[in-house]
């Protein structure tokens, strides 16, 4: 495995509800294995000195406490759904705490959502103790963060476009139902996979089932995989992973990696 310097901290590993789900009766619900509890899906990524997130979930807050992050370089946005987005008022301490505006990275249609839903950070006057943003708008195109390196990775979710991210030979795969065979390609020889699966093998309009998951990690033959964006319905953490192929992990929160 080679050594980037690249240090993935899995914030939060759970579908849009969160696990457990308010008032839902499942068994995994009620498990007493912290594996089982999940905050909505987000990674932490450290390479030199310089952290930054995939996406800004709801559980934004609690994350960044458990983590113990103090610092926080760029947000980078896989798409606009409030699972991946709902976040952003709190990254208002690093405002405080870096004395600066924090870059946001996403696409139009992304960048443009979260303008719309969170205008009072945009407006001027600038209200007083509003986040403060800075966006970047990016595509299907390889782009720089204080100057690492990241390959985009054009995803469908449902009829969805949305965003994948390869950094060195790390790649972070979420809410994905199908990738074109040419976007695949951009996933080869990855020592880390993460990807979603969100239930074992009934159907989902939008999400990659775990079968599906397998079919693409069988495809792009990481050296390792993470299973990350997990419903309750999947079942129980210890469980499932005594199914999978070698090589491939239920991604839980709280690990931490090294790709």
């Amino acid at each position: 495995m080679s050594n980037s310097g690249l240090e993935i901290t899995f914030l939060g590993t759970a579908s849009s509800l969160g696990s457990p789900v308010i008032g839902f009766d499942h068994p995994v619900c009620h498990s007493k294995n912290p594996k089982d509890k999940r905050l909505r899906s987000s990674i932490l990524l450290k390479k030199y000195d310089k952290t930054f997130v995939i996406d800004c979930s709801p559980d934004f807050r609690e994350q960044m406490l458990r983590s113990q992050c103090t610092s926080l370089n760029a947000i980078l946005f896989t798409h606009e759904h409030a699972d991946h987005t709902a976040g952003l008022d709190d990254i208002r301490p690093f405002n405080f705490l870096m004395k600066k505006d924090i870059p946001l990275y996403g696409e139009k249609r992304t960048l443009e959502s979260i303008q719309k839903r969170f205008d009072y950070c945009f407006m001027e006057p600038k209200y007083p103790g509003a986040p403060g943003l800075e966006v970047h708008l990016i595509n299907n195109r390889p782009f720089e963060v204080e100057n690492i390196s990241i390959q985009p990775i054009r995803i469908m979710h449902g009829d969805l476009p949305i965003l994948g991210f390869r950094i060195d030979d790390f790649a972070y795969i979420t809410d994905a139902g199908f990738i074109d065979p040419i976007e695949l390609e951009k996933l080869k020889h990855l020592d880390v996979l993460v990807i979603n699966a969100l239930r074992k093998r009934i159907p989902h309009h939008s999400q990659f089932t775990l079968e599906q998951a397998l079919e693409v990690i069988q495809k792009v033959n990481p050296k390792k995989t993470y299973i990350t964006h997990i419903s309750p319905v999947l079942g129980f953490h210890d469980e499932v992973e005594q199914e999978l192929p070698k090589n491939v992990f239920l991604a839980y929160d709280g690990l931490m990696i090294k790709a």
